[in-house]
């Protein structure tokens, strides 16, 4: 078997029907110079038996090892990786047969370092995760800065779709041990590290994201800590855009306690429920992810914020050490 150009980093953590949807696309890939490696970090529910059945269909390999998060188990993958790129999935990417295709033309167009690509709902997918899915990428939560698009500022991949050459992670050892916020501390680290960076647009996944909105509390939540926490290790990479969900969280708070008495500012997060709703309607063309889009919107921003209040309050304010949330949900 020749060598591979690429290595493929998935953990997984009690997952293989999901493993079972990922693999069905690699199998389905039009360029297969990859290899997969499969790491199980300490799951109860294993996917060995899922991984069995594509060993004739890709140059496959299984591990597991006792539970220690995202981070430190793609580490372990990379560690035994023989490509000369590794890209990181989640386990509940699907993967479009042109994504290393893509990948493959820009790399000879252009070579870089680290890149990442966007993710996008499959038309498979529950209204549930097209909902969250819009609400991850739309202007009126993130401003976009998640939907795929070019920026003047640095490109900063994440962890479900990652791509990093050899070097990259020989030189900076890979991922921490954070628990969240990992993908943007490493990116942080690439980038300090001198290495260069580029978003592959076309290179997208079509990613699940979480199956219901109790879970996507418990991520944002998890992500508005891991912000503060970024903060203190990279001072430089807090921006303004991170603060909003917080203000969004404290003012439409106060807007509804003040509309007891002036009820004519319920009108203020009315308008915001119809600017999502429509703005969803046009993007999903289903009244029902339009309607479950204003649910994942200010679940999202409430989520984050409050987590980011939290972080700032006990770190900042009371100067306590690092501290998590939810610390069972890696990867739910």
């Amino acid at each position: 078997m020749k060598h591979p150009k690429y290595s493929v980093i998935v953990p997984v953590f009690n997952r293989p029907d999901e493993v079972d949807d990922l693999l069905k696309s690699l199998a389905a890939q039009k360029e297969q110079n990859f290899e997969v490696i499969i790491v199980e970090d300490g799951s109860t529910i294993p996917c060995n038996e899922i991984v069995n059945r594509y060993n004739s269909l890709l140059n496959i390999t299984y591990y597991s090892k006792p539970n220690s998060g995202p981070g430190t188990t793609r580490n372990y993958g990379a560690q035994r990786a023989n490509g000369d790129f590794f890209i990181f999935f989640d386990s509940d990417c699907i993967i479009p047969p042109e994504y290393f295709c893509e990948v493959e033309s820009e790399l000879k167009g252009n070579p870089v370092d680290a890149f990442g690509g966007p993710d996008r709902a499959h038309t498979s997918f529950t209204p549930i995760q097209k909902a969250i899915g819009y609400s991850m990428t739309s202007f009126f939560t993130t401003g976009g800065i998640r939907g795929g698009k070019e920026r003047l500022d640095k490109f900063y991949p994440r962890s479900f779709n990652m791509g990093i050459s050899k070097e990259v992670f020989e030189k900076t050892g890979g991922f921490s041990k954070m628990r969240f916020g990992e993908d943007i501390d490493f990116s942080l680290r690439i980038l300090e590290a001198g290495f260069t960076t580029r978003l592959f647009s076309k290179a997208f996944v079509f990613h699940k994201r979480r199956t219901n909105f109790r879970q996507f509390y418990k991520q944002v939540f998890n992500s508005g800590i891991a912000r503060i926490n970024l903060y203190l290790l990279h001072p430089k990479s807090l921006k303004i855009v991170h603060l909003l969900p917080s203000v969004f969280a404290v003012g439409m708070t106060m807007v509804v306690i003040a509309a007891l008495f002036l009820p004519l500012l319920i009108l203020i997060p009315l308008l915001y429920c119809f600017l999502v709703f429509f703005h969803s309607l046009v993007a999903n063309k289903s009244i029902g992810v339009a309607a479950l889009s204003i649910a994942a919107a200010w679940i999202q921003l409430f989520g984050y914020g409050l987590g980011f209040i939290k972080a700032i309050w006990l770190r900042l304010i009371l100067n306590k050490g690092e501290f998590k949330a939810f610390d069972k949900t890696f990867y739910k």
